[in-house]
């Protein structure tokens, strides 16, 4: 079934363009992170930052095409899927190999995968209410099984721990060095911003706001892509006695 509001094309602005870009943003950062891996292929967090700026792409891909040329089941769960549950675990995951033993870090994906994996699927299976589409935009109360949502919070909670608080720490950790930590003490904190931002314009869309988060996850996704430039631009040869999750350049 494919909803399509034919008056939704003389009410496009530019605004609703902006997940398109933002998706065109995301394509060449994965793929640099992918040259960057490929490089280390033993560094799984690079690998685990490639996937979840690709899931990034995706959902705001999914979004554009909703915002765009309307409102269609498959294009729903995909959103939802990507976004709601893969919008940021992904790039946490990067952090978690980062900062913890890699023995712990693989237990923690093991449950990570396991948990977005039973949720997705009951995503995939859920019903749909028709009468919470709207024709131009997504929302998480289209789904039948609402019980569905309640998943989302776990998973973005451990999104925020690892992602921004591994960031903040490590902003933290290089603030007290000298001059010459500065630009990865800034790449840190610029990755923080930058995932802090689509949350908040998460909240914004479900106030009705959803051009908020257009705004929001372009700029968020530009700033995670200046930290990582700032950081890796600050990469020696040396390794840092107490490498953090600014040690992605070395």
């Amino acid at each position: 079934m494919l909803l399509v509001n034919i008056e939704l094309v003389h009410m496009v602005s530019f605004v609703h363009y902006l997940p398109l870009f933002t998706t065109l943003v995301a394509i060449p950062f994965a793929y640099l992170l992918y040259q960057h891996w490929r490089q280390k292929p033993q560094a799984l967090y690079l690998f685990w930052w490639m996937l979840g700026v690709v899931m990034y792409g995706v959902g705001t891909f999914t979004e554009s095409l909703t915002t765009l040329f309307g409102w269609h089941p498959v294009t729903f769960k995909a959103w939802y899927i990507s976004g709601a549950l893969l919008g940021g675990a992904p790039l946490a995951q990067g952090t978690v190999y980062l900062l913890l033993k890699r023995k712990t870090a693989h237990v923690l994906t093991i449950g990570l995968v396991t948990l977005i994996s039973v949720a997705a699927s009951m995503v995939l299976l859920s019903p749909l209410n028709y009468g919470f589409v709207e024709p131009h935009r997504l929302s998480g109360q289209v789904l039948e099984w609402q019980w569905v949502r309640a998943f989302s919070p776990f998973i973005n909670i451990y999104a925020f721990v690892f992602l921004v608080g591994g960031a903040i720490w490590s902003a933290w950790h290089y603030a007290k060095e000298r001059t010459a930590a500065s630009s990865r003490m800034w790449g840190n904190i610029a990755i923080a911003l930058g995932a802090l931002l689509p949350g908040i314009g998460g909240t914004s869309a479900r106030m009705g706001y959803v051009e908020v988060l257009y705004v929001t996850e372009l700029v968020g996704l530009l700033f995670i892509w200046l930290g990582y430039h700032l950081i890796k631009s600050a990469s020696k040869p040396t390794i840092h006695p107490n490498q953090s999750i600014a040690s992605i350049t070395t």
